[in-house]
């Protein structure tokens, strides 16, 4: 049995793991490379095996740099079942269709520019919108904690991750002449505490573990802390300065959480009435289904989407939908909260509100999310004073809020708190999904604090079992 690391690995996009064992092949994600030219390359080179031969996947949660790849996938020939749970597969229905039209409509502006440059080749997109609906109807839904077998010689059974609504841990038994070996994938494991998603589940025992590293390195503030830091941002701006918070948000996840907090921020009295603009298209139906799926959720974040819901004008939230309206809002000067895709402010109309706002002193920018390297977002985090957006240059005069207590993702102290409750230490442990730093800091925090050795593989390289 052998394990190949075909991302999220020395990195945390591209996720994508590939499990071949003399019976079966089957991936664990299939995600999208996110940050830069290199990206686009390792996204159209990313399969190094034939996808006809994969006999499933299994799918940790929604977001694309966990799922991003799949249309892809099945347009150069794989025809498996994709297992994945209720939630995540509801959400999948949106985020895919979303993300091939961000392909088809970025490659129509990418080979227009090409033609005035004189050039004659076309690029083709990633995938189409028809491939992502032929893939959706791929998916097989699953419910957590129960037993599924996707192959004779595997059984599987999906945990709550507490990342995003339907994120998932992976526990999976596989066959072997020995007996059986049992694998781990944390998937992306959520803060204990964090609002909306219920926490974490404990897992007991592991023969071969994968966990995640995105904050490896660090330990977030305090909620009640980012709270005061969120306070400050939102009534400096809009009441003192008189500008407009733009918010880059993942639409799943992050964008649920942020309309929560605002909103139970108006209800303590902490904010004054907003006018909130939900700037992307498929932010209503992932909001639609966060509701659909209320029983994941914990009780606050229940109480506060149902009062959100049923007062949308009081507490003045707007959901945008078509690109008219989202133009106006490039007129709008003060008084605004924009929340918009991407997370990473790498595509999609986030783009458009920081070209018009990045350049207003009186405006402020809140990074909410972890931000991969050469992506946008990264280059606002780390201080750049210009930056180019559409091909034209625009300097940063907006301040930069940088706030990590809202991360979806555990930091240090909760990922080992989280492996403190393994009965005993896996045969092999894998870091992935950071940056290097952050996954060797993991990897010396494991050591120094369980005496335990994790090694961090490098992207494509192949692990024996």
């Amino acid at each position: 049995m052998q394990l190949t690391f075909l991302g999220a690995a020395g990195e945390v996009t591209g996720s994508c793991y590939l499990v071949e064992t003399g019976e079966v092949r089957f991936l664990v994600d299939c995600g999208m490379f996110q940050g830069g030219r290199e990206a686009d390359r390792k996204n159209r080179t990313a399969f190094k095996f034939d996808p006809r031969t994969i006999d499933f996947v299994l799918l940790t949660h929604a977001h694309i740099d966990h799922s991003g790849l799949l249309p892809r996938l099945g347009a150069w020939g794989f025809r498996g079942p994709v297992y994945c749970t209720e939630a995540t597969a509801d959400l999948l229905q949106v985020m895919l269709k979303d993300s091939a039209h961000i392909q088809e409509k970025e490659t129509e502006w990418r080979n227009k520019s090409r033609h005035r440059s004189g050039s004659t080749q076309e690029l083709a997109p990633l995938y189409t919108v028809t491939q992502a609906e032929t893939l959706l109807k791929q998916l097989r839904r699953v419910d957590y904690d129960s037993e599924n077998a996707p192959h004779p010689s595997v059984r599987c059974i999906f945990r709550d991750a507490g990342h995003i609504l339907g994120s998932s841990i992976i526990e999976l038994w596989i066959k072997k002449h020995s007996g059986h070996k049992k694998m781990v994938f944390s998937g992306d494991l959520g803060q204990p505490g964090h609002p909306v998603v219920r926490d974490p589940a404990f897992i007991q025992q592991a023969d071969i573990l994968l966990i995640e590293s995105t904050y490896g390195n660090r330990l977030h503030r305090s909620m009640s802390d980012t709270m005061d830091e969120l306070v400050h941002a939102v009534n400096d701006t809009l009441i003192h300065k008189g500008g407009n918070v733009i918010i880059p948000a993942f639409t799943v996840g992050r964008t649920q959480d942020l309309l929560f907090l605002l909103i139970d921020l108006y209800r303590q009295g902490r904010l004054g009435k907003m006018d909130i603009y939900v700037d992307s298209p498929m932010a209503r139906a992932a909001t639609e289904i966060t509701l659909k799926h209320i029983a994941l959720l914990d009780q606050e974040a229940s109480d506060a989407l149902q009062w959100m819901n049923k007062n949308a004008r009081e507490s003045q939230i707007h959901f945008v939908q078509d690109i008219e309206e989202s133009m106006r809002l490039n007129h709008i000067k003060q008084g605004a909260i924009i929340i918009s895709a991407s997370g990473m402010c790498d595509a999609g109309r986030i783009k458009h509100h920081l070209k018009y706002n990045l350049g207003r002193s009186e405006c402020s920018i809140l990074i909410t999310g972890f931000q991969a390297e050469r992506t946008l977002g990264r280059r606002l985090v780390d201080g750049a004073r210009q930056v180019r957006i559409f091909g034209e240059d625009v300097r940063v005069r907006a301040a930069i809020y940088t706030i990590g207590g809202l991360s979806a993702h555990a930091d240090q102290a909760d990922l080992i708190n989280w492996l403190s409750h393994f009965k005993s230490m896996p045969e092999k442990i894998f870091v992935v999904h950071g940056e290097p730093g952050n996954a060797s800091a993991l990897a010396a925090a494991i050591k120094q604090q369980l005496d335990w050795h994790a090694c961090i593989p490098e992207y494509l390289s192949v692990a024996a079992l």
